[in-house]
């Protein structure tokens, strides 16, 4: 999943390569912005770990006057964003819900104009979901897009963020730093937050395909220390650094990656009142 561009390259537009080389070169993607990501990662894999009911528990004073909020960073071509969509409405293949953008309305991201096209061509609910090329890491661009978003519902934070395997390209592309600015990002636009981080395996296998091709390393790789556990190390930043609590971890995909919920410790306090 695409989220950010590193310094090698000088802007979003030239994330727009032309799709047949990253058709035929799928492992030259070094921003995670894979063509057809969700052929080996499917959709189904993370949503019979969570529950439906998980955001109407969450929030269950949300209404028609409120919907709930979402913030998907690292989108792709919206695969997953449509299914977390019908997921959480339990909605089946090809039923619609006139109601249901009510409800829910989903802010998608990603780095990659073409994916972003690709998601806007193909989502069967655009009056609830949203795509825009973004680089997260722009603040200036990040800031300007989502709060234009954010204001049409006069609201000031996402109710719930998703950043499904979208840690590790930040980290790569931006050291450990940037990921620390990354999750301190999140936390900061997000009361409930739910991570599917990249286990270490995944970056010597990024990098490895990487020398294959015969590109560049990443510029981060070898100068990494925060690695090892990389779900712990991200448990470890958000609650220890970002004032957000672990409240639960729903299992693992068959790909060995965790999907961790956090919530800001306001959000708790606040539910507790």
């Amino acid at each position: 999943m695409a989220a950010s561009m590193g310094k090698a390259t000088g802007g979003v537009e030239e994330a727009a390569t032309e799709e047949e080389p990253r058709i035929l070169e799928p492992g030259a993607a070094p921003f995670g912005n894979f063509p057809h990501y969700s052929r080996f990662h499917p959709p189904e894999e993370r949503l019979r770990l969570l529950p439906p009911e998980l955001l109407r528990r969450l929030f269950p004073q949300s209404s028609e006057t409120r919907p709930i909020l979402g913030l998907d960073v690292g989108c792709n071509s919206g695969d997953l964003s449509v299914a977390l969509y019908k997921h959480f409405l339990s909605l089946r293949d090809g039923e619609t819900c006139s109601d249901a953008s009510r409800e829910l309305h989903l802010l998608c991201c990603d780095i990659d104009p073409v994916l972003v096209e690709r998601a806007e061509k193909e989502c069967p609910f655009p009056d609830a979901l949203t795509f825009i090329t973004l680089d997260f890491m722009n603040q200036r661009t990040r800031k300007v897009l989502l709060s234009s978003f954010l204001s049409q519902f006069g609201r000031s934070v996402f109710d719930i963020g998703f950043c499904m395997s979208v840690t590790m390209w930040i980290h790569l592309n931006h050291g450990d730093h940037g990921l620390w600015e990354f999750l301190a990002h999140l936390s900061s636009l997000c009361r409930y937050l739910l991570v599917e981080p990249q286990p270490w395996k995944c970056y010597r296998a990024a990098a490895r395909r990487l020398r294959k091709l015969g590109l560049h390393d990443f510029d981060h790789f070898r100068s990494l220390t925060i690695r090892g556990d990389m779900a712990s190390e991200i448990v470890q930043i958000l609650t220890q650094d970002h004032g957000m609590e672990l409240v639960c971890c729903f299992g693992n995909t068959s790909w060995d990656r965790s999907l961790l919920l956090f919530r800001t410790k306001e959000t708790r306090d606040s539910s507790n009142s």
